[in-house]
């Protein structure tokens, strides 16, 4: 009896052992996926089988010791247990982006093209982050949707080349191959003193056609746009340019007034001025023609979005210019995109549609249902689900993440739903739109909105209808990874707290060996300090994206400056006597303590409160504090800080006991 109960007791233990892996977790989530039992541990040696895959792998040895810090190194000759083994093979009808990853004694991915030999090796770095075991099994994963991106403007809010670096890197993390560059734009007229003069405009590239039109408040040389996209081309992620016109074109108008509407406002081209179409025709030859064309890639945005219908006649017109500008791409040999508008201006002048990306992004501008039946190739981005405008009190400030993951794919456009994987839906963006510069939204604020929305939207675009985890998991695990080798953007901090003694002037600032160069929201930076006089602009500590001032530069008092914006509390420090100081940061504010106590919280303010574009210089030696008009029109203005722990500042003062910890 005892044997039978030991064999039964060794027959159960062996089933339970033998269970399958459940679907291991990924952003996106794979589309197949067949557990085996037991794990796998990496060898640290890559077999490459295919030539063609020899860049996929070194790029694999860059981002895994980038993140788990230790090497993987490139072998030859017969594969062993625990190695990687790629290999490029066709597979049935799988696409160039799909993949094979199979983990057993080996870990194997097969893909029949570079593209989807480079997804499978971001999914297996996912899976080493959360694991160095490996859960075996296989996947087979193929996107539901050929397009999945995101859309950025830069025009109205300047946003730096290494942060435009790192996004791609977090973009190819989750699979997102598209990045679309809104290159031009301005502010509203309301928020200027109704003054088109004073309104903020800005074209981001230099220019060399045009003198003098290259925004003086940041932009983008040739060079390191084209070498941009040559970084985006080695992480799989196509960039796509937009030059927005007729409407959206207050920069030009400045550079050149009498190109603009006197009917319409500024911000429209005078379609009926000849001058017009040469201005336009001449500055993108500019950035398509030659052999190494500034604009790389396949596809280039011609805008198109917004201009007037108020009359039939300038709605020809505004046909006409739209297909003389898609005529125009093509003929530099690019695939051209625009915005969507052709039911807002119906007409009789016909524009082009074959081989033309149109992007929907409000059914009242272009009606998805007909222009799928004009025949363009449609990307969805719908406005009322997708669009970011930040502290701006409409559209999202946050996207409603749960919402999109349980109800939406780019089969949803507005109120309109089409069959999954509609040949002619190329796929889907969410868009971050600047439309109020000068609301001291800084690049960190704006990154901290769009992370979340890039995890949920690359899985709704990869994945589509095949996620099979419930939202409220999906949210609580996405936390888990990182935003891509080597990127810390969102500055996460550690769990436990980091502590220095001595603060020492002009040095970097050494916190107990941690990497740790600012602190992210949900931070409480404390510290001591035995005051001394301290002159005005003193710098307590510095990062590349921040200054926090013992004494600021234009009131004398605690405050701070990241994106160029001056933000100051009402406390100055003495000029001798101890005191202690915490500074609390949220998404939302930053909080003063003095001595325990809490002196005052620099929340989101309902102002009047924006800066002229000809007082802006980027980065900024001397932080503004933003011009104030008297005008009725209103926007909200952020006050937000991501703590600057990289390096200290010139001070008289004594500073010890500085803590770093996250808020509980």
């Amino acid at each position: 009896m005892r044997k039978i109960l030991l064999m039964a007791a060794i027959w159960i233990a062996a089933l339970s052992y033998a269970q399958p892996n459940e679907k291991p977790f990924t952003i996106p989530e794979v589309t197949e996926w067949k557990g085996d039992a037991g794990t796998t541990q990496l060898s640290g040696r890559i077999v490459v089988k295919s030539a063609s895959l020899r860049p996929v792998a070194e790029a694999l040895v860059r981002d895994y010791a980038l993140l788990n810090g230790s090497p993987l190194t490139l072998a030859s000759g017969k594969a062993r247990s625990g190695d990687i083994v790629l290999v490029a093979k066709k597979l049935d009808t799988m696409p160039a982006e799909g993949y094979r990853l199979q983990i057993g004694d080996m870990i194997s991915i097969e893909a029949p093209a570079a593209q989807g030999a480079f997804w499978a090796t971001r999914t297996l770095l996912q899976l080493v982050e959360q694991n160095a075991q490996l859960p075996r099994g296989e996947i087979v994963d193929v996107p539901q949707y050929r397009l999945r991106g995101f859309m950025l403007d830069v025009g109205r809010k300047y946003i730096p080349m290494s942060y435009l670096r790192e996004l791609v890197k977090v973009m190819a993390y989750y699979k997102m191959n598209t990045l679309q560059l809104h290159l031009n734009d301005n502010g509203f007229k309301k928020y200027y003193d109704d003054d088109w003069s004073k309104t903020q405009a800005a074209f981001r590239l230099e220019c060399e056609t045009y003198p003098g039109l290259t925004a003086r408040d940041g932009s983008y040389t040739k060079a390191e746009f084209i070498e941009l996209q040559q970084l985006a081309e080695a992480y799989h992620v196509e960039i796509i340019p937009e030059i927005d016109a007729p409407a959206h074109v207050l920069a030009f108008t400045h550079y050149r007034p009498s190109l603009g509407s006197k009917e319409y406002g500024m911000d429209h081209f005078d379609l009926s001025n000849p001058e017009v179409y040469p201005f336009m025709d001449n500055l993108f030859k500019e950035y398509l023609s030659g052999k190494e064309p500034v604009f790389r890639g396949p596809r280039v945005n011609i805008g198109t979005d917004e201009y007037s219908n108020a009359n039939q006649t300038v709605v020809e017109q505004f046909r006409q210019f739209t297909d003389h500008y898609l005529a125009l791409v093509e003929s530099y040999g690019k695939k051209p995109a625009l915005w969507g508008s052709l039911t807002h201006a119906k007409g009789t002048t016909p524009v082009r549609h074959e081989g033309v990306l149109m992007n929907c992004w409000s059914n009242g501008f272009a009606r998805p249902d007909s222009m799928k039946q004009l025949g363009y190739q449609i990307l969805s981005i719908p406005d009322g689900l997708v669009y970011i405008v930040p502290a701006a009190g409409y559209y999202y400030d946050y996207l409603n993440c749960g919402n999109l993951y349980n109800n939406w794919t780019p089969a949803v456009i507005g109120n309109q739903t089409f069959e999954e994987q509609d040949p002619q839906i190329e796929g889907g963006m969410f868009a971050v739109w600047n439309d109020h510069p000068g609301n001291g939204i800084t690049v960190k604020d704006i990154h901290h909105r769009l992370f979340p929305a890039m995890q949920t939207i690359s899985t709704k675009c990869w994945t589509g209808q095949k996620t099979s985890l419930p939202y409220a998991s999906f949210d609580a695990k996405r936390l888990t990874l990182s935003e891509a080798p080597g990127v810390n953007q969102l500055d996460r901090l550690p769990e436990t707290a980091i502590t220095l003694d001595n603060v020492e002037a002009d040095a970097p600032l050494q916190l107990q060996e941690s990497s740790v160069m600012e602190a992210g929201y949900n931070y409480r930076v404390s510290f001591d300090i035995d005051c001394a006089a301290e002159t005005p602009g003193t710098i307590l500590t510095q990062s590349p994206n921040a200054i926090f001032y013992l004494s600021d530069p234009v009131h004398h008092r605690l405050g701070f400056a990241r994106d160029g914006y001056l933000c100051t509390f009402n406390y100055a420090l003495p000029s001798q006597g101890h005191v202690s100081i915490a500074i609390e940061g949220t998404n939302t504010e930053t909080r003063l303590f003095v001595n325990g106590q809490h002196r005052q919280t620099l929340a989101t303010q309902d102002v009047v409160a924006v800066t002229p574009q000809s007082q802006v210089t980027y980065p900024t030696e001397t932080p503004f504090m933003p011009t104030v008009y008297t005008n009725p029109a209103r926007m909200k203005y952020v006050q937000t800080l991501v703590f600057p722990l990289q390096e200290t500042g010139r001070f008289n003062s004594r500073v010890t006991n500085l803590r770093v910890e996250k808020l509980k």
